[in-house]
């Protein structure tokens, strides 16, 4: 048993000036000590941070670590002191083991194929081609984020589900709120409240009228209300913040990379390389945490039960030990086994989603304005927090030759 192991002492709260694509510089050096570490969460909690690809993906597969809410009681920023934690609501089933959670995934499973989603792709250029119309009329400069990184992710998940187009601006703005990561508890739970007595009335609504749409369609199954106004709440969530962060930094990682972005302009071809290099190195889902059932022996450690891990997916998809020149960016990297949509029961249900959204827009972004560029110096970006669950960039202000 090795009993030598590097300690993190605290979550970074930030990436180094300049480096808005690569992972804090404190867990890139835990990597370097090794694909485990000890983590003091500030609760007291005795924890670890695992960096190493291969033990990431060997805990997501592995039904000894739960993702149950409840269990989920240290926080890598905060103390939460003695607060009960309650189980996840019905339906959320991304806090949930099995066999509640394939109570709720299993019945979307075939609405998220990838001939599904393939067929969603003339739509999706549609609304590309909609948004980038509207770009040009505005006229240089305008923020990517508002413009067209939020607006295509968020009508496509909307349409999908059967949200009314006059509800949209209401249902992300709430959603904003509550995964920016700088939102006050009061903000936070509001917004939150709203969201669910939205979709509540939403579900009451299909169930009166129901429409062609993914929510319309489960209506068919034995899921009660309360577990569909929660299916939503995942569904309508993850659909957009994900993929929205992803397009805006992808396009600023585009930028800052020239002789990637000519090489995505000369060979189309390379567009399904380039959105798994671009998920890869941007890595925006940035962890998760697990909690062990049972004692486990990982990486030579024994990870007691009760102990709360946490899985570092941006490392993980920058170990060298598994992808060569990990920090740089090559659309050309043929070993797309990356893990920016997780791994085992609670890979990402809509990453086929994701790539034809990223396969579209992108390639049609910089075909419209080939003179895309930034408006403001890069290390002007300003970048969402650590404490946000999703990497992103707040706002991307970019120009171009009208």
């Amino acid at each position: 048993m090795n009993d030598s192991v590097h300690t993190l002492t605290a979550m970074p709260a930030a990436r180094r000036p300049g480096c808005p694509f690569d992972p804090p510089k404190e867990l890139v050096e835990a990597r370097e000590h090794g694909p485990i570490s000890r983590f003091p969460f500030p609760s007291g909690h005795q924890g670890w941070l695992v960096t190493g690809y291969d033990l990431v993906r060997s805990v997501l597969a592995d039904a000894r670590f739960s993702s149950r809410k409840e269990l989920m009681r240290h926080h890598p920023f905060i103390d939460y002191g003695d607060i009960e934690v309650p189980p996840a609501p019905p339906g959320e089933f991304l806090l949930m083991d099995e066999p509640r959670h394939s109570r709720y995934r299993r019945p979307l499973v075939g609405k998220f194929t990838v001939r599904r989603m393939r067929l969603l792709t003339e739509r999706i250029e549609q609304i590309t081609a909609e948004r980038l119309d509207a770009m040009e009329e505005a006229g240089p400069p305008v923020d990517l984020v508002t413009a067209f990184a939020k607006p295509i992710p968020v009508i496509v998940i909307c349409e999908l589900l059967g949200v009314p187009y006059g509800d949209r601006d209401r249902f992300q703005e709430n959603i904003d709120t509550f995964m920016n990561g700088e939102t006050g508890d009061e903000e936070l739970v509001a917004a939150y409240t709203a969201t669910q007595r939205y979709l509540a009335e939403l579900v009451a609504a299909k169930r009166a009228h129901p429409t062609d749409d993914v929510l319309s369609d489960l209506l068919d199954g034995d899921l009660t209300d309360e577990e569909l106004k929660g299916v939503a709440l995942i569904l309508l969530a993850a659909g957009f913040d994900t993929t929205a962060n992803t397009l805006a930094l992808g396009t600023f990682a585009l930028l800052r990379n020239p002789a990637q972005l000519a090489a995505l302009r000369a060979e189309p071809s390379l567009a399904d390389q380039a959105v798994d290099e671009l998920l890869r190195y941007l890595s925006v889902v940035k962890q998760s945490h697990r909690v062990a059932l049972e004692d486990v022996e990982l990486g030579g450690h024994t990870i007691t039960a009760g102990t709360t891990v946490i899985l570092s997916y941006n490392t993980a998809n920058r170990d060298p030990e598994r992808f060569p020149d990990p920090h740089v960016l090559d659309l050309r990297r043929r070993n797309g086994s990356h893990l920016a949509f997780g791994h085992g029961i609670h890979q990402c249900l809509g990453q086929q989603l994701a790539r034809v959204e990223m396969r579209v827009a992108l390639p049609a972004l910089f075909d419209r304005f080939p003179t895309l560029r930034l408006a403001v110096p890069a290390e002007e970006v300003a970048l969402r927090p650590e404490t946000a669950d999703v990497h992103g960039v707040k706002s991307l202000p970019v120009t171009w030759d009208a």
